[in-house]
């Protein structure tokens, strides 16, 4: 049986530097033995159905293969259809009154606590606004994501400690809904 996954690519394509040609991406998916692959955008998103391994296992495959062809390391977050859907499903924004650029996904490589986030001073930020979710972030900036200081205070290193975090605008999120839907 296989799964439709999706592969999310952290830090490739942006400002010119460490660059993946998205048609070598799929190359090199359909060389580790994945099927039905697609990408979206240039920044790091690939489809994929997969019969074998788990989503840190394919993750791992996916990085080390970048490594190999590329020459340089890149995290790499692997997840479900139905984690994806379930996502979109748990939006605790209004999603459909908000532009894609206003809302916001990042996916971490393991569950987050409140407690990792508990220095920051939320109300601060208004009208901005986090949630967690399954292993992911919720941020509403209404500005944007470049204007936004949440997203700044929210990516330092000393919150992230230990995980991979990588972030998509809410039109990227309910689009691979879609295509690992397929």
């Amino acid at each position: 049986m296989t799964t439709m996954y999706a592969a999310l690519l952290r830090g490739i394509n942006v400002g010119g530097s460490r660059k993946v040609p998205m048609a070598d991406l799929r190359a090199l998916l359909t060389s580790l033995g994945h099927d039905a692959v697609r990408t979206h955008l240039q920044s790091g998103q690939a489809v994929f159905a997969s019969g074998h391994g788990d989503e840190d296992t394919l993750a791992a495959e996916l990085a080390e293969a970048v490594e190999r062809r590329f020459g340089f390391r890149v995290d790499v977050i692997v997840r479900d259809h139905a984690y994806l859907k379930g996502i979109v499903e748990a939006c605790p924004f209004p999603a459909a009154e908000l532009e894609g650029k206003q809302l916001h996904v990042t996916y971490f490589s393991a569950p987050v606590d409140a407690d990792r986030f508990a220095a920051i001073d939320a109300p601060a930020f208004h009208p901005e606004e986090f949630r967690l979710g399954d292993r992911a972030l919720y941020l509403y900036a209404p500005d944007g994501l470049g204007r936004s200081k949440l997203a700044e205070v929210l990516a330092k290193p000393r919150v992230n400690k230990g995980l991979i975090a990588t972030s998509r605008n809410w039109n990227t999120v309910t689009k691979l809904v879609e295509l690992t839907g397929a």
